[in-house]
């Protein structure tokens, strides 16, 4: 056996021994992992559907739903807020903005529900039932995300269009307001896939 085996047989023996004594640390690394390679994907793909509705009329239609109190400036406080017109424009992206931002959180949730399950977790348990708590968490979690972001999204994108232009200001806030989307989704998503992927004593564990 060479010098190289030996020592990737050395640091394998070290992980599996490591891995054993503090599982959820582990499961925790790798999650990680994959939700920052997530996250990489939504911050490409939230600003190209952005771009690309705003082609559309759906910039110009407004989605401003769920009142809950007012602003300190005595304007409503929507839990959905985006007003007509694009933000460049002084408007609130309108439902394009919505859409870009839901339509990005769908697909990126369904490629971590599966790649967390099989790969963090190696959940043999039901999918089907995984699926539907996941799918409710995500609901939660988006409408409280959506919530918050009626507190920082007018701010980020005032401070970057004023130091950077429109145009440039606009791509780097969204950038950021995606970012602390999925800052606010990863820290309440690991406790809650840690409840819905479990394993299954009675059955073999799921194939990778």
């Amino acid at each position: 056996m060479s010098d190289m085996q030996m020592t990737e047989k050395k640091h394998f023996g070290f992980f599996a021994e490591f891995k054993k004594k503090h599982p959820t640390i582990v499961e925790f690394i790798v999650f990680f992992l994959i939700s920052n390679g997530v996250t990489v994907l939504q911050m490409i793909l939230m600003p190209l559907l952005k771009y690309l509705f705003g082609f559309t009329p759906l910039v110009d239609t407004n989605f401003q739903v769920m009142q809950v109190g007012r602003n300190l400036d005595g304007s409503r406080y929507f839990v959905f807020d985006y007003a007509r017109g694009a933000i460049s424009g002084g408007g609130g992206g309108g439902l394009a903005y919505f859409l870009a931002v839901e339509v990005t959180l769908l697909i990126a949730q369904v490629i971590n529900f599966f790649l967390q399950r099989n790969v963090t977790f190696k959940s043999n348990s039901s999918i089907g039932k995984a699926a539907v708590w996941y799918f409710v968490a995500w609901i939660i979690i988006s409408v409280g995300a959506s919530a918050l972001q009626g507190l920082y999204k007018v701010p980020v994108y005032d401070f970057f269009m004023d130091h950077l232009g429109k145009g440039a200001g606009v791509t780097v806030a969204d950038v950021i307001t995606m970012i602390i989307n999925c800052a606010i989704s990863f820290w309440v998503f690991f406790p809650i896939m840690k409840l819905i992927f479990k394993q299954d004593s009675g059955k073999k564990e799921v194939k990778r």
